[in-house]
């Protein structure tokens, strides 16, 4: 489960121009827009992530204006996503601490998401058939979940000086092919799909005729990618048709995700096409901020790309993290 809501503490506070009544407190890389006076630096805070979905709950209710949502897909609950306030930029929701007295005792980077009944915001991703679901995603198959630059800095010195690469992140949604043990399955982020030629995440498999090639190939593997085009998302792509872009590759011999250059020339082989290189490079030297302004961009439609990922070139899950468009998070819709 993504971790959606932690204790943190404010590193910084620092005004908005030309206003009375507000001003930005920084936590971890993110910024928000709080009361003034609400916090000062050090203070003990909680840190809702975008995309966190709060049960309606009275502490909550000062969201309802702005933020309650009501749909089949998610339920009832108050939406927290990114939003720009008297200009600035405010990604996410701080609370103080000391108005949770469930939390005391809780230590700062601690994951309250569950404890507070937070869910993750789910946008519906298509609108055709995804498939019947048969089961839970199964054991020792990965999901494929990055986690946001923002929260977690240290990321960008544990690939300082590195090999790395930046790939374009896709508009569509995550599918997942899997052959172990002579067996061919197919997911979605978390559920397995029952092998139906008409279900969007059989796709990869038909289109692709993945059911003989991955019995020639003779080996345990996973492939993970970007299944996109019409009715998924927003198609911002604008694909005319349905594509698979495959960004992950594990060996399910030795349990271990591939270098960029084998998992490449693997998907090759089998006649996948990998998401989009932006750049790869021998010595990472990235700051938050260069890489916010290089997330931006746009897609060879001319719309608003979503973002980035970057990787460790030689382990690609040593150190993995997205980066998204801001541009585009400040455009998107219920």
């Amino acid at each position: 489960m993504r971790s959606l809501v932690t204790i943190q503490k404010v590193r910084a506070i620092s005004p908005i121009p030309d206003s009375d009544f507000l001003e930005l407190a920084h936590v971890m890389g993110w910024q928000c827009v709080v009361k003034k006076g609400e916090f000062k630096e050090g203070d003990p805070c909680i840190y809702y992530e975008v995309d966190s979905f709060l049960p309606v709950e009275e502490r909550y209710e000062f969201l309802r204006s702005s933020s309650f949502r009501d749909n089949a897909d998610n339920g009832q609950g108050f939406r927290i996503k990114t939003m720009r306030m008297r200009g600035q930029l405010s990604q996410g929701l701080l609370l103080p601490l000391e108005k949770f007295p469930e939390l005391h005792g809780c230590e700062e980077n601690t994951d309250v998401t569950e404890k507070l009944n937070v869910k993750k915001w789910y946008i519906p991703e298509t609108v055709n058939a995804g498939g019947t679901i048969i089961g839970e995603r199964p054991y020792g198959i990965p999901a494929s979940d990055e986690i946001r630059i923002q929260s977690a800095l240290e990321l960008l010195n544990e690939l300082k000086g590195k090999p790395y690469y930046i790939t374009t992140k896709m508009d569509g949604t995550s599918g997942i092919v899997y052959h172990i043990d002579a067996k061919i399955g197919c997911c979605s982020r978390n559920k397995e799909i029952k092998d139906e030629q008409d279900a969007l995440y059989w796709l990869p498999v038909y289109k692709y005729g993945l059911k003989e090639k991955l019995a020639n190939l003779g080996k345990n593997i996973v492939l993970t990618g970007e299944i996109c085009g019409p009715g998924i998302q927003k198609n911002r792509l604008r694909l005319a048709e349905i594509e698979w872009y495959v960004f992950d590759v594990k060996d399910g011999e030795s349990n271990r995700y591939l270098p960029y250059d084998d998992a490449v020339k693997l998907c090759a082989a089998l006649g996948l096409q990998t998401v989009p290189l932006e750049e790869r490079g021998g010595a990472f030297d990235y700051t938050l901020d260069t890489l916010l302004e290089k997330a931006r961009g746009k897609y060879k439609s001319g719309l608003d790309k979503e973002g980035i990922v970057v990787r460790d070139a030689v382990s690609p899950k040593a150190v993995s993290f997205k980066v998204l468009n801001n541009d585009a998070l400040l455009k998107e819709k219920d």
